[in-house]
């Protein structure tokens, strides 16, 4: 074979071989830098979770999708993907107010993620009396407004709860005085929440500490009401609960 036409065979193969190998890289590149934003986003901006049980009902029911923001209580370990310990304590942010509604991690193995309304915040001393909440003394207002839910009002904050079950376990507490950096929870079904109205022995959450904290729940962006069944293509569009996207929390 001439060998004039081996060279350029050879040449023409590399300069392919180049190109791809370059094309390669820029689409790695682009998915890295994809992966790196969305991470970033996920991390520091926004996060989005799902709810899988009642314990927020009315407020939230089961196939909501909400967004948690990041930035308002600043960042710890539990701000980064699998809870890495890159960070000690919590760096910048502010802090919860009562009736926040906010993510955190289960102090029982700091895995679980959990979703409940700030009662107390350091330095508070709160329990539950007849089924209403009292803080410093003082009985938060407590509205019925029918079928076992109740308005509620903490601060400037007026939010549903439901609380059908009267003397239950749940609706006479100690007295708790909330130690610095850790916070007082409750889930807006009062009938079935594991909150800081229990201790991790007895069922509950006990206080969380302020290093598990995730972030505040700001809005549903997303909701299904599970109806969907198989071998219907369009029961996931019939499920979907327009009403409730949007919602601010």
């Amino acid at each position: 074979m001439n060998p004039a036409l081996i060279d350029t065979a050879r040449a023409t193969h590399e300069a392919r071989a180049a190109a791809q190998y370059a094309r390669l890289r820029r689409i790695i590149g682009v998915i890295s830098a994809a992966v790196l934003l969305a991470l970033g986003l996920r991390s520091f901006v926004l996060e989005p979770f799902n709810i899988p049980s009642e314990s927020m009902v009315p407020t939230l029911r089961v196939g909501d999708y909400l967004f948690v923001a990041k930035w308002p209580y600043g960042y710890s370990r539990f701000s980064v993907p699998l809870g890495l310990p890159l960070l000690d304590g919590r760096i910048g942010g502010g802090v919860p107010e009562r009736g926040e509604v906010v993510v955190f991690k289960s102090p029982a193995d700091n895995r679980t993620d959990f979703i409940k309304r700030v009662a107390g915040v350091p330095g508070d001393r709160v329990r539950m009396v007849g089924g209403v909440v009292e803080i410093n003394g003082a009985r938060v207002a407590k509205r019925a407004v029918g079928g076992g839910r109740f308005v509620e009002t903490l601060g400037d904050r007026d939010y549903a709860v439901l609380d059908q079950i009267a003397g239950g376990l749940r609706d006479d507490t100690a007295l708790v005085t909330v130690p610095a950096g850790q916070y007082f929870m409750l889930g807006d079904n009062r009938d079935d929440s594991a909150d800081s109205r229990l201790s991790i022995a007895e069922g509950g959450v006990g206080l969380v500490p302020s290093a598990n904290l995730v972030g505040r729940a700001t809005v549903i962006f997303f909701s299904l009401d599970g109806s969907r069944r198989r071998g219907d293509p369009f029961g996931w569009l019939r499920s979907i609960r327009f009403d409730r996207i949007g919602m601010r929390l």
